[in-house]
């Protein structure tokens, strides 16, 4: 009999330490299961998503996303590091239009899967694709378009908007003999990154190129560009501080009522109407942007988008949370809650039919025209590049290069680097 009992309780005893094993296996089972549905998320503050809207994420897929909150200049040296060791600053991560390029040769950016209906709807996302590649998700609106101060052309005797490079110089004109403003035309020409993408969308605007092929620089579009720049310079029409200023406060010259015409962010839709932030409430119209014999039928994007670090050992959530983010609901709420503009095509359409998005004009018409200059998408040598050009263009405006001189250095510089860097 006790042999039975000692038999019965040595099974019991093992039976009980299985239990346990399998307990602990499903609790261990458990935390690897939460530890896949985490991610980390790096993006500067004005881009974070609320801490509801990420509980509401949470809800429906089971997936906690950490924001880190990081400034636009130091993501991309923090990406890199952390690449240099096979390793993630985060899972997802913000994505400059112009570090597309790089990020990819390097191959830190992992490819994403989108459906034809979804690229139809984002234009910009045009900036984020290489070789037919989508690598990243453009979150935020940002293309170029023009502003004219319909109130000081009116003073000047102009009625209606000028859509025409010459309209735009006859105006200038006007408004500086009639001493409206001094400096009528504002556009970056510092040297720094607004100068080079301003070169940019002027020359690709009034030519629909300004790389070729190859990515070699046209030179005819670009001496052309670099031709008005000179002129309306030349002509005292652009204040000279724009030499040695940043971008920001070139453009601002128009909020500020310093100038009475603009190509700029799409930003500035809502700025000029902000009383905080501007001095022309309800006097700044958005327009299309000129071009040489009509409205140019091109503008150009320097929207910011978010990644999957190719490093992350979640791409399946990481995948599921940049979609999500990048929705039409997640871009309505981004809009309420930070002023994002929308990339979608239908979502900035009903934002402005609602009246959300105000003093709209040509936003959403430009929108739609919205094209990459870059026939091979944004070149990884674009950093290296965008100094050459932005060096050159201040060289000319202070006199140092005529328009001939600075586009045969430009040419040089950049395509030198096209070759050096061709596949």
């Amino acid at each position: 009999m006790k042999k039975y009992l000692s038999f019965f309780l040595v099974l019991i005893v093992a039976l009980l330490s299985f239990v346990g094993c399998s307990k602990e296996k499903d609790n261990n089972s458990g935390v690897k299961k939460d530890e896949s549905n985490k991610i980390t998320f790096m993006i500067p503050d004005w881009g974070a998503p609320t801490q509801e809207m990420l509980n509401e994420f949470k809800k429906e897929s089971g997936i906690t996303v950490k924001v880190q909150p990081t400034s636009w200049d130091d993501i991309r040296d923090k990406v890199s590091i952390a690449a240099a060791g096979k390793k993630v600053a985060a899972d997802i991560f913000e994505v400059d239009w112009s570090w597309v390029g790089e990020f990819k040769s390097a191959g830190w950016l992992m490819p994403i899967e989108m459906d034809k209906k979804d690229i139809e709807d984002m234009p910009t996302i045009k900036s984020f694709t290489v070789d037919d590649k989508i690598y990243a998700l453009p979150y935020a609106n940002d293309f170029r378009i023009a502003y004219y101060n319909k109130d000081q052309f009116a003073k000047a005797g102009i009625q209606g908007e000028p859509q025409t490079w010459d309209a735009v110089e006859n105006g200038c004109k006007a408004l500086k003999d009639n001493n409206i403003v001094k400096y009528p035309f504002s556009i970056p020409l510092g040297a720094d990154e607004n100068a080079t993408t301003s070169f940019i969308w002027l020359a690709y605007t009034r030519n629909e190129v300004i790389f070729n092929n190859d990515n070699t620089l046209n030179k005819e579009s670009a001496l052309d560009a670099l031709t008005l720049i000179d002129k309306l310079n030349k002509a005292g029409y652009i204040n000279p501080a724009n030499r040695t200023s940043n971008g920001m406060t070139a453009y601002k010259q128009l909020t500020n009522g310093e100038a009475s015409f603009m190509v700029g962010p799409s930003s500035f839709v809502s700025r000029v109407n902000n009383p905080k932030e501007s001095k022309v409430v309800d006097q700044v119209e958005p327009i299309m942007i000129p071009g040489k014999t009509g409205k140019a039928k091109v503008t150009v994007p320097y929207a910011e988008g978010i990644g999957i670090s190719s490093f992350t050992k979640n791409p399946k959530a990481c995948e599921k949370f940049v979609k999500w983010y990048t929705s039409p609901e997640t871009q309505i709420k981004l809009n309420e809650e930070l002023n994002t503009m929308p990339t979608r095509t239908d979502v900035l359409k009903k934002l402005i039919d609602e009246g959300k998005i105000k003093n709209a004009g040509a936003l959403l018409e430009e929108a739609k025209i919205v094209k990459s200059p870059f026939p091979n998408g944004v070149p990884k040598y674009y950093t290296k590049m965008s100094t050459e050009i932005f060096n050159t263009i201040n060289q000319m405006v202070n006199g140092k290069l005529t328009p001939e001189q600075a586009v045969d250095q430009m040419a040089n510089k950049v395509d030198a680097l096209a070759k050096e860097n061709a596949e």
